[in-house]
């Protein structure tokens, strides 16, 4: 009784991740923010009313699928150009960490609105950043990383006791509900991968590498020429999503774990292009090593706090040392 009371205590009075949370938010805003830049130049194009996809059409795809996009109320291009460029601005100010939650909503608004416009381009990172943000939004992910973290704390502070009490177990049931959706992710992944023929003989890698749109010209097929890559890295993908959770259970194991998604997704970013899925799930993993990124950064804060004092006792030194030339009275005079 006293264990499940101090667990009680801990969940209500210790934030968990709040380092990883942070992350999250601060690569989850770059996430959108690339996506907007990389298209900017063919906004109009891929994005504006009168773009390969045209305005009605896109309109009755709305209604049909029930969903949303603020690029559905108006045809003008006008309107079109203050919503893409609000959103970029809003993708912005989440990375730099200004706006607090109210910024996050308005970015995850625009962002879902973009994506709906135009579904050809997406890659699936889209459905985890559409999930994963409004439960960034129960959590401090505004703490660190972020240029207004001072007047953050300040408006904290002048909080009622009452909402500053509720304010850390809703920070951790956000990080719950992220870390229990990466969780569901992959296995729901991998259990589907496991019903594939291909997956269950060994040859999946080689037909997904040599896919030419998820491919990488000059790497790939350094992969999928060769038998042993091709079928260890089959089974070792399966066996990877399936066991996830089990080794985020485990406390010791959570590290490793979290590592691997990351060099897995960075693998899947450089093989397949799938650059923006993979920095949303790298994003979210960020989640389970909130305590290394904090003792990292503070590893760093330490290196360069002690170069700076080195560099100003080496030029104190120098500035003792130096010899100063005084005026030669009786030549000058």
């Amino acid at each position: 009784m006293r264990k499940i009371v101090s667990a009680v205590d801990k969940w209500a009075t210790h934030p968990v991740s709040v380092v990883g949370a942070s992350g999250t938010r601060v690569l989850l805003g770059f996430v959108g923010l690339m996506f907007y830049v990389s298209q900017y130049g063919d906004r109009e194009f891929l994005f504006g009313p009168k773009g390969v996809l045209p305005w009605q059409e896109f309109v009755r795809q709305i209604h049909e699928n029930d969903t949303f996009s603020l690029y559905a109320a108006s045809s003008s291009d006008a309107w079109f150009q203050i919503i893409y460029h609000l959103g970029l601005i809003a993708a912005l100010l989440v990375v730099l960490g200004v706006g607090g939650r109210v910024g996050l909503a308005v970015h995850w608004v625009l962002l879902w609105s973009l994506y709906e416009r135009q579904p050809v381009l997406l890659d699936g990172g889209d459905n985890l950043a559409y999930l994963v943000i409004p439960m960034l939004l129960l959590t401090r992910c505004y703490d660190r990383f972020s240029v207004s973290t001072g007047f953050t704390a300040k408006m904290v502070k002048r909080l009622p006791e009452s909402l500053r009490s509720i304010s850390t177990p809703l920070h951790n049931l956000g990080v719950l509900a992220i870390a229990l959706q990466m969780c569901l992710v992959y296995i729901v992944s991998g259990l589907y991968k496991v019903q594939g023929q291909m997956w269950q003989d060994g040859t999946a890698l080689f037909y997904v590498l040599r896919v030419p749109e998820f491919s990488f010209p000059g790497l790939s097929h350094l992969v999928y020429e060769n038998d042993f890559l091709v079928f260890a890295g089959t089974y070792v993908t399966v066996l990877f999503l399936v066991y996830f959770p089990l080794g985020i259970l485990v406390p010791a194991l959570r590290p490793w774990a979290a590592t691997m998604s990351i060099g897995f997704h960075l693998g899947i970013a450089v093989l397949m292009g799938l650059t923006g899925f993979a920095m949303t799930m790298v994003a979210c993993d960020l989640i389970f090593l909130s305590k290394g990124l904090d003792e990292a950064i503070s590893l760093g804060a330490g290196l360069i706090q002690r170069a700076r004092s080195r560099a100003s006792e080496g030029g104190a030194r120098t500035a003792e040392g130096v010899p100063v030339a005084l005026p030669d009275l009786e030549k000058t005079g």
